[in-house]
């Protein structure tokens, strides 16, 4: 691995130049200049220069913030947090969850993602934040040596769209350029990796409603090519993940995804998905979510939360530790279940994240991992709990062994690298 290379690279001429500067000959070391070592490369200037960017965070609309922001009540990803993590860019998600697929369904999802686009682009006007909206990588890469904060606006669950795929060609003309199919649910275009509970029916939704992508599923991932958008497969079934790798082209991303043989969670990506991502030239972002970085082979952890589940009286088998929570209807059992799932798995941790990223680095090479956060929904470490601890992750990785062009390819140059073939591809 590159990481380990590093380090022993980086051990023996350590060792080289401490030989050196020891020498007994005096009159050997009268006669030749001194060596000086150079001072290493400091987390901070490696931070400072890298485009530190994160694919993947949830919109907070002033006023009517989540359960999920800050303890401060504001989103983990404001302009004061980027700035204070030096954190450069962020892909701020309009997003939608699951919900009624009809007219009154639709024209909802479609409401809430208009106000969340409204809320990005009142962040973007006002001049006190110091952000810039970016359309293209070489405006992202402007705004990073303009000293400014790039907001990238993204896109998830098409549910937002109905059924009509020239709703895409709206929201790009709007800004957006990262464009995900599903949350959790399916909908008219694509399968996901998290059938939900129909309360109304009282039964969760088939494993599979389409075998994958739709065809309002595929006519979408040609479109999006078409207007050189970068395609996130987050969050979709396996079959539609194959399918769209299978058909895309250009390189894609997995926004905020981790690595399924650690924890065996149904949203985290497979070894056969990871390595078709590769093959495409794609990005997997890894994320600080607890819930998606326990450690499933645990047979005693399993236990002890299928015993939470039990008690609170939902399915024992499940796509992540805290899936279906909200089909208790006693708030203070759910909050019960909720908190004793949280006790189990504990504070999470930044190591916990990097098991993940190594192993996509392991498997199919640096060119091919970054970090999506998911802040604002959920998400967050211990170490890394907003974007204003984004500095930390540095650290850990360089105590990994990752070299600076590591770490700058990490944090944001290979999204760069995808978002600008993808724009490429389309022209």
């Amino acid at each position: 691995m590159s990481r380990i290379r590093n380090s022993l690279l980086l051990a023996a001429t350590v060792f080289m130049l401490g030989a050196c500067s020891q020498s007994t000959d005096d009159s050997s070391a009268d006669n030749q200049p001194a060596v000086e070592k150079a001072p290493p490369v400091s987390a901070q200037a490696i931070h400072k220069k890298a485009l530190v960017l994160d694919a993947h965070a949830d919109i907070e609309i002033p006023g009517k913030e989540s359960r999920y922001v800050g303890t401060d009540g504001r989103s983990k990803v404001e302009p004061e947090k980027m700035q204070a993590g030096g954190v450069d860019a962020v892909v701020m998600a309009i997003a939608v969850g699951p919900g009624p697929r009809d007219a009154e369904g639709y024209l909802q999802a479609r409401a809430t993602a208009d106000a969340e686009l409204a809320a990005v682009l009142a962040m973007d006007a006002d001049p006190t934040n110091n952000v810039v909206l970016v359309r293209s990588a070489d405006e992202l890469i402007k705004a990073h040596s303009d000293g400014k904060s790039a907001l990238i606006l993204g896109f998830q669950n098409a549910r937002i769209l109905g059924e009509d795929v020239s709703g895409l060609d709206e929201f790009y003309a709007a800004g957006v350029r990262v464009f995900a199919l599903t949350h959790m649910g399916h909908n008219a275009f694509a399968d996901s990796s998290r059938p939900i509970f129909i309360s109304e029916a009282g039964k969760h939704e088939p494993v599979e409603e389409h075998g994958g992508l739709s065809e309002l599923g595929r006519m979408a991932i040609q479109r999006i090519n078409e207007l050189g958008g970068v395609v996130d497969i987050t969050q979709l079934s396996k079959a539609a993940t194959l399918q769209v790798l299978a058909m895309s082209s250009a390189p894609v991303i997995a926004s905020h995804s981790n690595v399924r043989k650690l924890s065996d969670v149904s949203r985290n990506l497979s070894d056969e998905e990871i390595d078709r991502i590769g093959e495409n030239g794609g990005v997997i972002h890894v994320v600080p979510f607890r819930g998606y970085l326990f450690d499933s082979s645990d047979k005693e952890l399993d236990r002890q939360i299928r015993i939470a589940r039990r008690a609170a009286s939902i399915e024992e088998d499940y796509y992540y530790p805290f899936e279906l929570y909200w089909e208790i209807d006693d708030k203070e059992i759910q909050q019960t279940f909720l908190g004793a799932v949280s006790d189990l798995l504990g504070p999470g941790s930044i190591d916990d994240m990097l098991k993940h990223l190594d192993y996509v680095v392991d498997r199919i090479g640096i060119d091919h991992v970054g970090i999506g956060t998911d802040f604002n929904h959920g998400s967050g470490i211990k170490g890394f709990d907003d974007a204003s601890e984004a500095m930390n992750v540095t650290v850990a990785l360089l105590e990994r062994g990752y070299s600076q062009q590591d770490i700058e390819k990490i944090w944001g140059g290979n999204f760069v690298r995808v978002f600008r073939e993808a724009q490429l591809r389309a022209e």
